[in-house]
């Protein structure tokens, strides 16, 4: 009995060990476990031991650092003391010279050298400043790595010792970022503290992430889906799921938004870090990131959604309801809770509302970059090697759609903060899209926008081949003017599924992109419907050489509706939403305007806008069609008034009696009355006012060089049946004009040479044309003018 150890009195035992002692020895049959116990605390007391190893070395080699670098810092000032001293002494030397000789010629150098000591002073200052503001933040990050260690400490000391070793950083990147604006040269200087700093963060930021993840988890963060059913997700407000962040209170709220204000500082200060050391770099693309706490919110949220995905693969639909109402019932709780603690860390540029639901839209867009489109890309390929027709374009095209409708849904919850989407900067248009999975797979859109076009032909093909839909009109205004452009129903359908084509692309993330899709879908849309307008006009042109009236009426129909066409696409590009891509046109769809600056491509080129090419080719047909309309008529105008202008002996007769125009211009007439009443009725405004003043031209034309230039003479009967000629036919034209001999230029004023009397047309002919233009003759050469006068027969 006397060899047995007795136990140490009760008073001279820890609390602690009594407690342990207590827990452990409860009753007589505790004692029987004694040996396992004794080996169990000799453990604990060895991995004890071993930390205190650990930490002691760890501290000697803390101190051995911080030793040699304070011997630096010793020796320095070393330095400048002897350099003080030698100073002091050179200047008393000098000083005793009597007559001062030589003092002039060391000022220079004396200057100099009191500069470089004046730089090492301030730069053995400002060393040792920061390495006691670095040595504060080690041990502050050293304090708050022991305390979550030892689980005696409370939760509070330790953030309080972050928030210190935050504020500390705070005052340190401050100074360093004074130093590098003061003092570029001292860069090896800020590199070893930033090393250093980082170091610190290193630590820092995982740690304060960890203790959140931790708090979000003690008050029933994510919230519970487990209750959500394909049928719920419609409800406008989560009634059976509270919200965790407005339940919790007391001091796990406090220590919750501790945790997210510090989260919030340490942000701030990474990106203070980041500006200063990206000066004169590109650094909006480096500076903006998501906001670490929201981040912390979204991850679990997300991860607890994917577990419903997964079920939902063939139903998409439900996996959009469901982020879109976690998103909307969330979203309050961003700007009434967590705004504040953003604004109080002055962390610029932030808004907790749009972070979290960019943060959604982001978690949803990757899971469908990775889960579902690739399934619907091997349908497709599967599709294309078995050539047998499946359903997964018509999957495609209904998850675009469900893409679309979210995205219209996600804008109005961005835009009641009150910033406008068009205000916004860094890639924040991406970042609330779905549709940004085609940012990173161009391969992708291209493939959507091939499914679109296949889609729209299928349907525009049966419209077009409707004969009805060429002779029906478009009923309404669809344009802003009031220009009316008979145009057939064909053109305003096609144009329809256009705006359907847009307004599929109107919400992708970025120009390039809504540039391409418009590109590779509505470019050959328009396209397919020129050729279609085309083939039409050469059918009828090579049937009857358009010299039937069904053959123009068709011509017509197709010259309105390109001019309808263009017109469109003209007011299109007029809108900012075109104007934009008209800047991002390249070589290839998509590629823009600096992408493709090495071409010899003038810059003006690219501010046309998207549709500019084919506005031109639409242009090109009308005035091709518009022209060969013109020629017709004229041909066939000249063709039945041939007799009339080859009877040369008519100008010498008086008109037959009862007759005021000659009988063989009236057939020819007739022809030009009936079919100018055909365009009249069935051309837009626009193009047969073309046609009318072309026609003028020609007519005007064919009778000055198939009568006036032909060596007629003309004597006082002819001059006044030619009168009456003329007026009948500028009486044709008076319908659409009220001056038509305005567009009969040199028939008019040879009119006009004819009925001059003899001396005033030899007066004309005499002065050149000065003295032609003051009798009104402007359009006429001197050698025409001279050959009319020499064909005027005076017979008085």
């Amino acid at each position: 009995m006397d060899s047995l150890q007795s136990l140490p009195p009760l008073s001279t035992l820890s609390t602690s060990v009594s407690s342990a002692l207590n827990a452990k020895l409860g009753t007589n049959h505790d004692l029987t476990q004694a040996p396992s116990i004794v080996a169990e605390f000799l453990t604990q007391c060895d991995d004890l031991e071993r930390n205190l190893v650990h930490l002691n070395r760890t501290l000697e080699s803390n101190l051995a650092s911080y030793a040699s670098f304070s011997n630096r810092i010793g020796h320095l000032f070393g330095i400048v003391n002897s350099k003080l001293t030698d100073l002091g002494s050179s200047v008393c030397l000098r000083s005793s010279v009597s007559d001062g000789e030589g003092l002039g010629e060391e000022l220079p150098s004396l200057a100099k050298e009191v500069a470089r000591v004046e730089a090492v002073r301030a730069y053995a200052e400002v060393a040792s400043k920061l390495d006691n503001l670095i040595g504060d933040i080690e041990d502050a990050v050293s304090s708050t790595m022991n305390k979550n260690l030892r689980k005696d400490s409370s939760a509070q000391n330790s953030e309080e010792t972050r928030m210190v070793a935050i504020k500390t950083l705070k005052v340190t990147e401050d100074l360093l970022t004074s130093v590098t604006k003061a003092r570029p040269q001292w860069a090896r200087l800020v590199s070893a503290v930033d090393h250093r700093v980082d170091r610190a963060l290193a630590i820092l930021r995982p740690q304060a992430i960890a203790d959140h993840r931790a708090l979000l988890t003690s008050f029933g963060w994510p919230p519970s889906l487990s209750n959500l059913t394909s049928s719920s997700l419609d409800a406008r407000k989560s009634s059976e799921v509270p919200n965790p962040l407005f339940t919790m209170h007391g001091d796990l709220k406090r220590r919750y938004c501790e945790n997210f204000f510090a989260l919030c500082r340490l942000q701030e200060l990474q990106r203070q870090r980041k500006s200063r050391q990206l000066e004169g770099h590109n650094r909006e693309v480096a500076l903006h990131q998501p906001l670490w706490a929201i981040e912390e919110l979204v991850i679990p949220v997300s991860v607890a959604c994917q577990r419903h995905f997964s079920k939902w693969i063939d139903k998409p639909e439900f996996i959009f309801a469901l982020v879109y109402k976690i998103t909307r019932d969330y979203v309050d709780s961003m700007d009434e809770l967590l705004q504040p603690l953003v604004d109080e860390a002055m962390l610029t540029g932030y808004s907790c509302k749009e972070e979290w639901i960019s943060a959604m839209v982001t978690s949803l867009s990757t899971y469908l970059a990775k889960e579902i489109f690739p399934i619907y890309i091997g349908q497709l390929e599967e599709e294309s090697v078995t050539g047998i027709r499946s359903q997964a374009r018509t999957s495609w095209l209904h998850l675009i759609d469900l893409m679309v409708s979210f995205d219209n849904r996600i804008k109005p919850l961005v835009e009641q903060s009150g910033i406008l989407l068009s205000l916004l900067e860094d890639g924040t248009p991406r970042k609330i899209s779905s549709l940004s999975v085609f940012c990173d797979r161009p391969d992708w859109l291209d493939m959507w926008a091939e499914i679109e076009l296949d889609d729209a032909m299928e349907k525009l093909k049966p419209e077009i081949d409707e004969e009805r839909n060429w002779t029906k009109k478009v009923q309404g205004a669809d344009l802003s003017n009031s220009d009316d452009y008979k145009s057939p129903a064909v053109s305003s359908i096609t144009f329809t599924c256009l705006s359907s084509l847009i307004e599929r692309c109107r919400l992708l993330p970025t120009v390039s992109l809504r540039s391409r899709f418009l590109r590779l879908t509505s470019t050959p849309v328009i396209i397919f419907f020129l050729d279609c307008l085309l083939l039409r006009c050469q059918e009828a042109e090579g049937l009857t050489a358009l010299t039937d009236d069904d053959a123009l009426i068709k011509v017509s129909n197709s010259v309105n509706a390109a001019h309808y066409s263009e017109s469109i696409l003209k007011e299109w590009c007029e809108d900012v939403f075109f104007l934009e891509m008209g800047l991002d046109q390249g070589e290839h769809p998509g590629e823009s305007v600096a992408e493709n600056s090495g071409s010899e491509v003038p810059i003006e080129e690219y501010g046309n806008g998207i549709f500019h090419e084919e506005i031109v080719k639409f242009e090109d047909f009308r005035t091709q069609w518009v022209e060969k309309i013109t020629m017709v008529i004229l041909r066939g105008f000249d063709a039945r008034c041939r007799d009339y202008i080859k009877n040369r002996r008519q100008w010498q007769e008086k008109s037959e009696e009862g007759w005021t125009v000659s009988q063989t211009l009236i057939g020819a007439l007739d022809y030009l009355q009936a079919k100018m009443a055909v365009i009249e009725e069935n051309l837009n405004r626009v193009d047969f006012a073309g046609i009318w003043r072309s026609l003028a031209a020609g007519v005007d034309k064919l009778i000055f060089n198939g009568i006036l230039m032909s060596n007629v003479k003309f004597h006082e009967e002819g001059v006044e049946r030619f009168g009456y000629d003329v007026e009948v036919v500028w009486g044709v034209f008076r319908a659409w004009c009220l001056r038509p001999e305005g567009f009969f230029p040199k028939v008019s004023e040879s009119l006009k040479l004819l009925k001059m009397e003899k001396d005033q047309l030899e007066d004309s002919l005499k002065g050149g044309q000065k003295r032609m233009k003051e009798n009104g003759i402007r359009h006429l050469s001197v050698a025409e003018v001279e050959k009319i006068g020499k064909n005027r027969v005076y017979t008085k």
